[in-house]
């Protein structure tokens, strides 16, 4: 699987020139932790809200100051057609929650921690659906308090010892 098949796209992204109370409204209206801060389409550099918070806000810098100021450059990417495993290495090699993915020069996602996430809860389910199946036709253990198990193929459960 592609990485492109995962990411969030597009990346909402700002320039260096952005302010950082313009940035914070971004990340609010978009429900987004991260900025891509791009000039002519070429990325320069990323902007999370941890950035705003810690070099920003605790450095006692301006709202009226630029994301330049604050964002973090140089910035690991991903290739859109790397394979998803290449996402993962890359994560836990480089410590970073955040991935802008690129086509060439230009910036056409965001891969996220989150999203791998939800891509291993996707592979557990395509692998545990048909356990989950073979469960729901006769779930495993004793008897519990509610009852006897429902009959499998028309034929009643044996009976559970000490009952």
């Amino acid at each position: 699987m592609k990485v492109s098949a995962s990411m969030s796209a597009p990346a909402v992204s700002v320039t260096a020139a952005t302010t950082i109370g313009e940035a914070a409204r971004h990340m609010d209206v978009h429900g987004v932790g991260c900025l891509a801060v791009t000039e002519g389409g070429v990325l320069r550099g990323l902007v999370t809200d941890r950035d705003i918070a810690v070099r920003a806000v605790a450095a006692g810098l301006d709202r009226d100051d630029p994301v330049a100021d604050v964002m973090t450059t140089p910035v690991v990417t991903l290739d859109a057609a790397d394979d998803i495993h290449v996402a993962y290495r890359t994560f836990r090699s480089r410590g970073v929650r955040r991935l802008p993915v690129l086509d060439g020069q230009r910036v056409v996602g965001m891969l996220t921690v989150d999203d791998l996430l939800m891509d291993v809860f996707r592979r557990v389910a395509d692998l545990l659906g048909p356990v989950a199946w073979s469960v729901l036709e006769e779930p495993p253990g004793p008897r519990d308090e509610i009852g006897p198990r429902a009959p499998v193929d028309g034929k009643s459960p044996p009976a559970s010892r000490g009952s």
